[in-house]
């Protein structure tokens, strides 16, 4: 493996605490995950190190909450998620790193957006949208697309089972079991890609123990935690995350 610097070191010591805490707590902690990384690392290069780290902490989640999944949500998502994972493969191939923050930061705020819609609308958007095809279609392609360029569909799919009025521990069951299929299907992607190699292989190895530690403080940390502040920090989190990325996209352009 190549020799990391201290400061590397120490960041992918947060970053793999916070991948395990994100899969089994709060998901959209993933967006946080993916700046902490880009801060030491190029972008895309970031993204590859990442993807290894996430499997491992999607395979502890699953384990854990294999029996809270709600598999009508998962079976109708997957399908599109998966056309969201080639354009999002093709998408790589053209646009570079600037652009992808700008983008997927769009992505996130109109997102969130849509959730407060949901909140203001009450039982007419519950009634209309979540059951909807287009819904579900344009959910299950932005999130294949948004973690595929950037691992940071956490508010996508937030957003998806928050509509669906998932309750929390089923929120984490469903998502984990989404985001290891998914995850699983990006690796050759990637690998084609060049932005998963031996080294990255290895740095995911050696945070095993990280990202199991952050994965046990989010299922101790889980029940404690309201439904409605549970919603509500999920979706601040995500919102502060997708403003991050465009602040940084529009201040590099």
């Amino acid at each position: 493996m190549f020799e990391l610097s201290y400061l590397q070191i120490v960041i992918l010591i947060f970053a793999g605490i916070f991948v395990g805490f994100a899969k089994t707590g709060i998901s959209t902690m993933g967006i946080f995950n993916a700046m902490l990384v880009t801060i030491i690392f190029p972008a895309k290069m970031s993204v590859g190190i990442l993807l290894p780290m996430l499997i491992i902490g999607d395979i502890i989640a699953v384990a854990y909450y294999r029996k809270k999944v709600i598999k009508n949500h998962l079976i109708s998502l997957m399908p599109w998620a998966l056309i969201g994972v080639i354009g999002g493969y093709l998408v790589l191939l053209k646009v570079d790193n600037n652009q992808l923050k700008l983008l997927l930061g769009a992505l996130i705020c109109g997102l969130i957006l849509l959730q407060v819609l949901r909140d203001l609308m009450g039982a007419k958007f519950d009634s209309r949208f979540p059951s909807s095809m287009w819904f579900i279609a344009s959910m299950g392609i932005l999130a294949g697309f948004a973690t595929t360029i950037g691992n940071v569909s956490g508010a996508i799919i937030a957003i998806y089972l928050f509509a669906k009025q998932v309750p929390k521990q089923e929120f984490i069951g469903t998502g984990a079991w989404f985001f290891l299929l998914v995850n699983l299907v990006k690796v050759p992607f990637f690998i084609h890609l060049g932005m998963i190699t031996s080294d990255s292989l290895l740095i995911g190895i050696w945070t095993i123990p990280l990202i199991a530690i952050g994965a046990y403080a989010g299922i101790k940390l889980l029940p404690l935690i309201p439904q409605v502040y549970f919603q509500r920090l999920v979706l601040l989190l995500g919102a502060f995350g997708a403003l991050k990325l465009l602040a940084e996209g529009i201040v590099i352009n």
